[in-house]
């Protein structure tokens, strides 16, 4: 079974907001629940999975180490790709990330990373961002425009930073939510807009499923 999975991205022009659709073609993702039982997450995977673990960016909320976009065995990494001047979405996602965490049958299983599209105007205050919601979170962040992109694409992302004709700065980027297991596989992607019932349901699920051991 598959569906369009329609990929918002935020920008603000003229005070205004508006969404731009990116589809693509993505499988409904079922796997077995508590007690056998399967249930159908809220999240969508993609075919063929992504590979993302040998991607490494500079962790600017732990003195800029080398971050591999992979979770720790037998934990689940949620990445975001955002920027700290978002007025809505990254903040929104990031709230809720850290109120599923809370509702996870241990929050330590679930790591967070928010990687910026923004990095002339993050670098100095992403990880004060980022940890402001979760503490333990990874601020991904890289001048390098080439190692941003190859970031990005591997999760199918897309983001533009341009400056309007008043001299205003505009962002757009993709506004999904991805969980990387420890083998460094996009198993899942959540728009913006899932629940946070849903979000901690579905990394649970993961988090209870072979792949994540």
């Amino acid at each position: 079974m598959s569906r369009g999975w329609s990929s918002a991205r935020c920008t603000t022009v003229s005070g205004r907001r508006f969404l731009v659709g990116l589809v693509a073609v993505l499988a409904v993702a079922v796997l077995p629940a508590c007690g056998g039982e399967s249930r159908e997450l809220a999240g969508y995977s993609v075919e063929p999975v992504p590979t993302v673990g040998d991607i490494v960016l500079p962790d600017l909320a732990n003195d800029g180490a080398d971050f591999a976009l992979r979770a720790d065995p037998g934990k689940i990494l949620v990445v975001y790709f955002g920027y700290t001047n978002c007025p809505d979405f990254c903040p929104n996602t990031m709230a809720n990330v850290k109120l599923a965490k809370e509702e996870l049958d241990d929050p330590a299983d679930l790591q967070m990373a928010m990687v910026t599209v923004d990095p002339a105007r993050d670098l100095d205050t992403l990880a004060s961002y980022v940890t402001s919601f979760i503490a333990d979170a990874h601020a991904l962040g890289t001048a390098d425009d080439a190692v941003l992109n190859r970031a990005a694409s591997a999760f199918g992302v897309s983001y533009d930073v341009a400056t309007d004709a008043s001299g205003e700065i505009q962002v757009a980027h993709t506004t999904f939510l991805y969980a990387v297991d420890d083998s460094g596989h996009v198993v899942l992607g959540w728009p913006f807009g899932v629940s946070i019932d849903d979000l901690a349901a579905d990394i649970d699920q993961l988090l209870d499923s072979p792949q994540a051991g």
